[in-house]
């Protein structure tokens, strides 16, 4: 049978070198001695045995490059300029990571135009931040600081609660007893505008806690609209030096 039509033919290894076939593994045979020749065009040239390997040395094989196609070697790092190897799936995956973590970072920063915080801020010992106070150090203002006067609720008895303001401001519309504040701390001072009403002749007590000179509470200014002063200064939770600036007008 022709060749070319041998439904059982099997390619073969020309070795140009030696001039010779090499053998077929398949059947056990020897290669087969030719004279040596060159080929005449383009072929072909299969494995007949895929269970084989062999090695091409790298200097007869051309390098790839951003210029030109090629082998290229892997090489697992994600911090390579190499512009002839390839990165493996390995170090792919490890920089997704870190571009992942890095990407959720960044959107949970607070970006420099400003925006809302929704935690603590912590600071080291000996942090500072420019243009502003520390909690726990000695200042020096260069501007004027202030504490909003907060209105107390008029009643027969008025509870200020001193962590709402240092300052306050009440109109008596009866007689009235001034009980001992809420949320009172060691150090706190400030002052409480008392104001007659309209009618006048308001009277004020005082609960246990303020103390004044002599140990005698004062008497309020009674004309109608009459303005008081009760300037004070905590020494205790149980102990409020006050003294009162009367008739201001």
């Amino acid at each position: 049978m022709a060749a070319n039509r041998d439904p059982q033919r099997r390619p073969v290894l020309y070795d140009l070198k030696n001039g010779r076939f090499l053998a077929d593994p398949a059947i056990g045979s020897k290669y087969y001695a030719i004279p040596s020749a060159a080929l005449d065009g383009d072929q072909t040239i299969d494995l007949i045995n895929t269970a084989a390997s062999s090695i091409i040395a790298a200097a007869r094989v051309a390098a790839a490059s951003t210029a030109a196609a090629g082998v290229v070697q892997l090489e697992d790092s994600i911090s390579s300029t190499s512009t002839t190897r390839a990165a493996t799936p390995n170090s792919v995956k490890t920089a997704y990571d870190l571009a992942s973590t890095a990407q959720t970072t960044a959107g949970a920063a607070l970006p420099k135009s400003g925006g809302t915080m929704t935690g603590a801020i912590t600071f080291a010992a000996g942090q500072t931040i420019t243009g502003y106070g520390l909690l726990d150090g000695a200042q020096t203002w260069a501007k004027g600081q202030r504490g909003e006067i907060t209105a107390l609720v008029d009643g027969a008895t008025i509870t200020p609660d001193f962590a709402d303001s240092n300052n306050f401001s009440v109109t008596l519309g009866g007689n009235r007893t001034l009980a001992n504040p809420t949320n009172v701390v060691a150090g706190q001072s400030g002052c409480i505008w008392i104001s007659q009403d309209g009618t006048g002749n308001r009277a004020l007590a005082y609960g246990s806690n303020w103390d004044f000179t002599g140990g005698t509470p004062p008497t309020l200014s009674t004309a109608a609209s009459a303005v008081d002063c009760l300037v004070y200064a905590v020494e205790s939770s149980t102990k409020i030096t006050a003294t009162l600036i009367t008739n201001l007008s």
